[in-house]
């Protein structure tokens, strides 16, 4: 059973005037693919370095399983970690790469040979055995990487960040064989990245962070569909979903003199300053100037299937760029005035002070 549980876990680190984690809990089920994700400083590669043993714990708990690790050294964690820059000895052969930790651990040479050439042939990398780390390259690396961890059938992966080294098509191709392996192994695995799209492509669950507190656990459509605050809301989607200052008026929010159509179950709780948000795929072009958000066109970025038109609209309290997803055949020109609407249902309601979810 490799349950990982963090119980009020606490990193403080000396000199600090406040903790870079000051708490965290967590909960990853046995062979779940956890991934934390949040900006740069959120103190997300510093949870996943206690979990490994390489930071210390200053309060709280962390368990693998029926395990308290929490003062245990590393080596008998039954971790195994994928760091970002590989790690690998440049004078071995990937062969030895990859049976390095076992030889220390003293497993026979059979044994060692049966796990490379198995993990070898999950991972494509049968006929590099014999190559040094130099001849390969950055994906196959990485891949040497995660054969290295996967032969010593550990309980627990602990990866951080480790496709940041890589070219974007290749981070691609590797998170897509990160994903699949960890399915096919069953492993329970914390994967930390501040990439949000590496984040929702291969997380069964997503925890985002921020300034070392979570701030939401959920699937990844979950954090899509119901962020529970504007900073979820604003961090988890590609491009970033509009956020748009209006005021409560009589169950509505309005934005200049634009009524944004607002969920009746969000207008009971509105009052005050608020935040709308919308997806850019939930916004739709309207050709009646007086039943939509007049956006004058900045930039289109045609995609093929789709179009992302960037623009700025006149209305007070609107950002400085509105994003709207369109159809790669609708033809919308730069310089011109769009005008878009949405549905109650599309948009998302936050209260501006504190940053909370409004909408059900």
């Amino acid at each position: 059973m490799a349950t990982v549980r963090f119980e009020e876990a606490q990193r403080w680190y000396p000199g600090a005037d406040k903790p870079a984690v000051p708490g965290i809990s967590l909960e990853i089920g046995d062979g779940e693919f956890m991934v934390l994700v949040g900006p740069s400083g959120c103190g997300k590669s510093t949870t996943l370095r206690m979990l490994a043993g390489l930071e210390e714990v200053n309060k709280g708990r962390i368990f693998i399983g029926d395990r308290d690790i929490t003062n245990m050294p590393p080596k008998d964690r039954d971790i195994a970690m994928v760091f970002q820059n590989y790690a690998l000895y440049p004078h071995m052969s990937v062969a030895d790469n990859m049976a390095f930790a076992l030889k220390m651990a003293k497993i026979p040479t059979d044994e060692r040979n049966r796990r490379v050439n198995d993990a070898a042939k999950i991972l494509g990398l049968t006929e590099y055995l014999d190559r040094k780390p130099k001849a390969l390259s950055g994906g196959q690396r990485q891949r040497v990487a995660m054969g290295r961890a996967i032969v010593r059938q550990p309980q627990v992966f602990c990866m951080d960040e480790p496709l940041s080294n890589l070219d974007a098509k290749m981070r691609v191709q590797t998170r897509t064989d990160i994903a699949k392996l960890q399915a096919d192994l069953g492993v329970t695995t914390v994967y930390v990245t501040h990439d949000q799209v590496e984040a929702m492509t291969m997380g069964d669950r997503v925890a985002v962070m921020k300034d070392g507190y979570l701030q939401q656990v959920d699937t990844p459509l979950g954090l899509y569909d119901r962020p529970v605050n504007l900073f979820v809301a604003g961090f988890i989607g590609s491009p970033a979903m509009n956020l748009l200052e209006a005021h409560a008026k009589d169950g509505q929010a309005q934005i200049g003199d634009y009524l944004v159509p607002v969920d009746p179950m969000a207008s009971k709780k509105m009052e005050g300053d608020i935040t709308v948000g919308v997806r850019p795929e939930a916004w739709r072009i309207v050709g009646n100037s007086q039943e939509g958000l007049p956006v004058k066109v900045t930039v289109v970025e045609d995609l093929g299937s789709d179009a992302f038109v960037y623009g700025t609209s006149g209305v007070e309290g609107t950002p400085n760029n509105i994003i709207i997803r369109v159809n790669g055949r609708d033809h919308v020109q730069k310089g011109e005035t769009i005008h878009v609407t949405t549905d109650p249902a599309n948009v998302h309601v936050f209260d501006t002070a504190t940053g909370a979810r409004l909408s059900d």
